[in-house]
């Protein structure tokens, strides 16, 4: 190989755009307050410094927390979810515990992540909503997210009103003839009519 061809095989184009903007980072707000908390720990001793976990604790002590924003990262690594420090002494009711008894249960290993699934339906619905839900699931047997998610759209759907001709007598008048259900048939068929 000469110059000119390492030379050629070296470029590489940065012209190139992304497909999607990146989306934002969960601690986005808190960058300014933990370079605050950095930027002090700058003026103490070493031994005074803040972990990583310290910063969290404090984080988490003055603003809230809310374990839903680490539900995503655990449905990639279900397998940490009973050791996910963030999620302790997040106190959900019983039918939390039974429904991921039962998941795991009836599929092993992806149960964790079938009940993580179903955590994440908190980001929609409040936990009273969510555990009425769940007690409706196991009381009929349909132990599965899918079950969960359909039974809680369907409740949280408002119901479509029926419309009403009152006020509207022009409409009254309008009559719609019954379709004629063996041209369809014929049409089902294959035939032509």
């Amino acid at each position: 190989m000469n110059f000119p061809e390492v030379v050629a095989i070296g470029q590489v184009r940065h012209d190139y755009r992304q497909a999607q903007p990146r989306a934002k980072r969960k601690i986005g707000p808190f960058l300014e307050v933990i370079d605050e908390i950095l930027e002090g720990d700058k003026k103490v001793h070493r031994k005074q410094h803040h972990t990583a976990i310290r910063i969290f604790e404090r984080l988490k002590h003055e603003y809230g927390y809310n374990p839903i924003h680490y539900l995503a990262l655990r449905e990639r690594k279900p397998g940490a979810l009973d050791f996910a420090r963030p999620l302790d002494g997040w106190n959900l009711p019983g039918c939390f515990d039974l429904l991921r008894r039962r998941l795991e249960a009836q599929l092993d290993h992806k149960g964790t992540r079938e009940y993580i699934k179903v955590l994440r339906l908190l980001e929609n619905a409040s936990i009273s909503q969510l555990a009425g839900v769940i007690r409706q699931t196991l009381a009929i047997g349909a132990n599965s997210y899918d079950a969960v998610r359909v039974i809680l759209q369907a409740r949280q759907e408002e119901p479509v009103g029926l419309f009403s001709l009152d006020g509207r007598p022009h409409l009254k008048l309008v009559k719609v003839e019954t379709p004629d259900l063996g041209a369809y048939r014929v049409l089902v068929a294959g035939g032509a009519s």
